[in-house]
C-alpha cells in the first residue's frame, strides 16, 4: 500500500532560530505586532508499507538517518493512506 507522509522538522527550544528572528523583525517593521516566528521544513513522502504502523516506522527512521539532527531538532510526523487524500 502507499502512504502519504507529512514530516515537519522544527528547531527544539532553546536554540537559535536566526531566520525566525530576521522575519519576526521584518514583520515588526511592516506593522504586524508579532511576538515571535518559528521556521520549519516540511517534506511529503509517498512510501510503499504494508501497513500504517510500517509506515510510521520507516518515517521515524527517515527523520532519525536523514531529515532530523536529534541534538537541535524535534520532527513531526502525520501518515495517511493514499485513499485517504
Amino acid at each position: 500500500m502507499k502512504y502519504q507522509l507529512r514530516i515537519e522538522i522544527s528547531l527544539k527550544q532553546g536554540h537559535s532560530d536566526p531566520e525566525g528572528e530576521t522575519t519576526a523583525g521584518l514583520l515588526r517593521e511592516l506593522g504586524y505586532k508579532v511576538d515571535d516566528v518559528k521556521v520549519s521544513k516540511g517534506y511529503s513522502v509517498v512510501l510503499d508499507a504494508k501497513s500504517r504502523e510500517e509506515a510510521e516506522v520507516k518515517a521515524r527512521e527517515i527523520c532519525e538517518r536523514l531529515l532530523a539532527n536529534p541534538t537541535k531538532d524535534n520532527y513531526e510526523i502525520k501518515v495517511k493512506k493514499e485513499e485517504e487524500l
